[in-house]
C-alpha cells in the first residue's frame, strides 16, 4: 500500500518514542515545525517552501511532531507544550546538530517560542507564522477558525474527506483554490492514523511575558484575513521579541507558507542570509 506522503528516516528518543523526519540538503540546519491541525505532518505543512530551502544551500530537518505524521501516537500521555518540546529537542540531538534556525506555524510556532526560551543556546534564529503561545486559551476559541474547527471535529460524524476540506477551505485559508484534491487527500489519510489523545490534552501556556528573554533574530508573518489567531499576536510579538521583524499578509489566513509561498520563501531566504 503506497504511503500518503514521503517517508524518511526515525530516531528513537530517550524517552522511548519513536520520531519521523525528513532530512533534506546541506549547510546550515533549519527545522520545519508544523501545526496541530488533523492529520498535519512536516511534509504535509512544507512541501512548498523545504525545496527553495535546500536549493538556497541549507540543511533543512522536517520532524512530523509526537502524535502527528508518522511519528509514534501515544495514547497514554498527556500532550502540554513541554512534551512536543522535548520530543523536538531528543530527536535534534539524535540526528546531531546543535545550532539551528527554527521555524514554526500555529502549534509548532509555539514549540518554537517554548524551545527558544528552554534551549537559547542552540536556537540560531526564529521564523513564526501566526504562532500559539501568545494568548490564553479561551481566547483563541472565540475565533471563526476554531468554531469551525470545533464544528467538524468534535462532531459524531465521521470527517469525511469533504468535511476536512470544509474545515481546510474555512479556517486556514482566506483563497480556497489552495486546498487541492491531492492536499485533502494526504491528509485525511494521516489523520486516520491519529487517536484524539493530542487534541484532548494539548495545552499551551501564555509565553507573552517570557517573550523579551528571546534575544535571537527573529522574522515574523501574520495574515491580515486570519481565522484561528486573534490579532493581538501581532503587536504581542512586535513588541516583545527584541529582534523580530513582523511581516503582515494581506489577503491571507492561517497558512501564509501555502497561499504565498514564493515571497514566503523569498522573504526567509533572505532573512537567513542576511539578519
Amino acid at each position: 500500500m503506497s504511503k500518503p506522503v514521503p517517508e524518511g528516516k526515525y530516531a528513537t528518543l530517550p524517552n522511548g518514542y519513536r520520531i519521523h523526519y525528513l532530512d533534506e540538503g546541506q549547510g546550515p540546519v533549519v527545522v520545519f515545525l508544523h501545526g496541530s491541525g488533523s492529520g498535519a505532518c512536516g511534509y504535509s505543512n512544507f512541501k512548498g517552501n523545504y525545496p527553495a530551502l535546500v536549493k538556497a544551500g541549507y540543511r533543512v530537518i522536517l520532524p512530523d511532531l509526537i502524535g502527528y505524521g508518522y511519528s509514534d501516537k501515544p495514547a497514554d500521555v498527556e500532550y502540554p507544550l513541554s512534551f512536543f518540546i522535548e520530543c523536538v529537542k531528543q530527536t535534534l540531538d539524535a540526528i546531531g546538530v546543535s545550532k539551528y534556525t527554527l521555524i514554526g506555524n500555529s502549534l509548532g510556532g509555539a514549540i518554537a517560542l517554548g524551545f527558544a526560551l528552554a534551549h537559547p543556546q542552540n536556537v540560531e534564529k526564529l521564523v513564526l507564522m501566526a504562532p500559539g503561545g501568545v494568548e490564553d486559551q479561551p481566547d483563541y476559541f472565540k475565533m471563526p477558525g476554531m468554531a469551525v474547527m470545533k464544528e467538524i471535529f468534535m462532531s459524531a460524524e465521521p470527517v469525511t474527506p469533504a468535511r476536512l476540506r470544509y474545515f481546510m477551505e474555512n479556517a486556514l485559508v482566506y483563497d480556497k483554490a489552495h486546498i487541492d484534491d491531492e492536499l485533502v487527500a494526504e491528509r485525511h489519510a494521516l489523520m486516520l492514523t491519529q487517536n484524539p489523545q493530542v487534541v484532548k490534552t494539548m495545552v499551551v501556556p501564555n509565553m507573552t511575558s517570557r517573550l523579551p528573554e528571546i534575544q535571537c533574530p527573529a522574522l515574523g508573518f501574520w495574515g491580515i484575513n486570519e481565522k484561528m489567531m486573534p490579532e493581538t499576536g501581532i503587536l504581542k510579538l512586535a513588541k516583545g521579541v527584541p529582534n523580530l521583524r513582523m511581516i503582515t499578509v494581506p489577503n491571507c489566513g492561517h497558512w501564509v507558507m501555502v497561499e504565498h509561498r514564493e515571497m514566503f520563501n523569498r522573504a526567509v531566504i533572505d532573512f537567513l542570509k542576511n539578519d
